[in-house]
């Protein structure tokens, strides 16, 4: 797990949310692999289970993950159309940002290509 910014602005829960939700979306974490426990979790990033808690209850809610009564928590299949909203909504602000910082459509397609390249030969 990585670590958690203190210093954040973000809140620690949304940190390991994030986290976790990245995790699964790179492969990192595979389908139906068991999480780490709420108090395991809290343990090894040294924050509040409670707000561990509160990071799983959202993702199970935005159906990132599953739980199964008395076995733990897993990763759901890692595109839902939720998180594929998401995604597109970041890309699109990354995009408008991009273009008030004066990078052209041109180098940004060039960029896209460079990173498909790369997550093709990651596979």
């Amino acid at each position: 797990m990585q670590f958690i910014d203190l210093q954040s602005r973000v809140p620690i829960y949304r940190q390991i949310y994030d986290n976790i939700r990245n995790r699964i979306l790179d492969g990192e974490i595979l389908h139906d692999e068991k999480l780490p426990s709420v108090r395991e979790l809290s343990k090894e990033l040294g924050v509040n289970p409670n707000t561990v808690t509160k990071a799983m209850q959202e993702l199970e809610r935005d159906g990132v993950i599953y739980t199964v009564q008395g076995r733990g928590s897993y990763a759901s299949k890692p595109v839902t159309e939720k998180l594929r909203k998401e995604a597109l909504g970041g890309f699109d602000s990354s995009v408008k940002g991009c273009f008030r910082a004066g990078i052209t459509a041109g180098e940004l397609t060039d960029r896209i290509s460079t990173l498909a390249d790369e997550q093709s030969t990651d596979i």
